[in-house]
């Protein structure tokens, strides 16, 4: 019984990986090193070099590693970057996915679950965001995953796959033990923004939009540290493997922080000063998502360990020390 991981050499797959073979579980990774990259995964674990849209290899990865459960992580993930390049987004997220059911149907595979975002909930008229709020994306990103889940939903009526949808709010921090992180070079997640232009890797840290209804007038977002949304990948397998009922579930806190909290939390948590420059509103970003996680917290074996905002923070900007470090000795 293996679990393949595509997407694994990425921010969040790389988690999820350690996390299973931190828990005995055998592993093979399936990644083009588009966005990831190899040291970010143990040493030990098989890795595949290659995309989810190619049949042929995905096929084989399945047979020669007996895989038996498929956790799906491979996908393009930048709002703005899918605004302006749409049918690359829905090639890559949702055509490839296709590609992938359709192997792990025709190979037998019992058990699928699937990163999937809360940008498929639009503009929410109700804040916290249940699972059976209407979903009306507002960016191609959150579009291709809807689509996915779609496909999905359809794939386990028709073929018996069971699936858990795992609906993602924004994702940061760290692995505490520092064997991976957010290694992106141009990624934009807040969090790791903040830390580079405190650390002084970025001139400044630019903020988009402060005329939202929100209460400082900057975008609030449920932060959910990446160890803890490993661990509910890690729930939502067990609880199918114990036969639970294909669902989907929230990822989250259930409470939010804006842009600037999230600022004021990385100079206190870095003791260090750095710009701020006021841009205007970014295309395909809502005013406020915030997570209801009662479904998730009642149904699997999940509690999160690192709520707490600066924690959070703290497992970032760790990361991004170390970075600096490697890329210094590299130099």
């Amino acid at each position: 019984m293996t679990i393949m991981v595509t997407g694994g050499a990425g921010y969040i797959g790389s988690h999820m990986v350690h996390a299973l073979v931190d828990a005995g579980e055998r592993v093979v990774v399936l990644d083009n090193l588009s966005t990831g990259f190899r040291f970010l995964i143990p040493s030990a674990v098989p890795f595949v070099a290659g995309s989810t849209g190619d049949r042929a290899l995905v096929s084989k990865t399945i047979q020669q590693h007996g895989v038996t459960a498929i956790i799906h992580f491979a996908a393009s993930i930048v709002v703005p970057e899918s605004v302006a390049d749409p049918l690359a987004y829905y090639r890559n997220n949702t055509m490839n996915t296709c590609t992938l059911l359709d192997s792990a149907v025709e190979a037998g595979v019992k058990h699928f679950i699937f990163s999937s975002t809360a940008a498929v909930y639009g503009n929410p008229d109700h804040v916290p965001i249940r699972e059976d709020a209407p979903t009306s994306p507002i960016s191609p990103y959150g579009s291709s995953k809807l689509m996915s889940e779609i496909m999905l939903h359809d794939t386990g009526r028709a073929y018996g796959l069971r699936f858990v949808v795992l609906r993602y709010f924004n994702v940061a921090g760290a692995d505490p033990k520092q064997r991976t992180g957010q290694s992106t070079p141009a990624a934009t997640h807040l969090i790791k923004v903040a830390c580079e232009a405190a650390l002084g890797k970025r001139q400044k840290m630019d903020v988009y939009g402060t005329d939202y209804p929100t209460p400082d007038g900057t975008c609030i977002r449920d932060y959910i540290h990446v160890s803890d949304l490993a661990r509910a990948h890690s729930a939502a397998l067990a609880y199918l493997r114990r036969g639970g009922d294909s669902t989907t579930f929230n990822c989250g806190y259930g409470r939010g922080a804006s842009v600037f909290e999230v600022i004021d939390s990385v100079k206190r948590v870095s003791r260090r000063d750095f710009p701020i420059e006021i841009s205007g509103r970014r295309a395909g970003d809502p005013a406020a998502l915030v997570a209801d996680v009662s479904r998730i917290r009642s149904t699997l074996d999940w509690r999160p360990q690192f709520e707490d905002l600066d924690t959070i923070v703290s497992h970032a900007l760790a990361w991004e020390q170390l970075l600096a470090k490697r890329k210094t000795a590299a130099a």
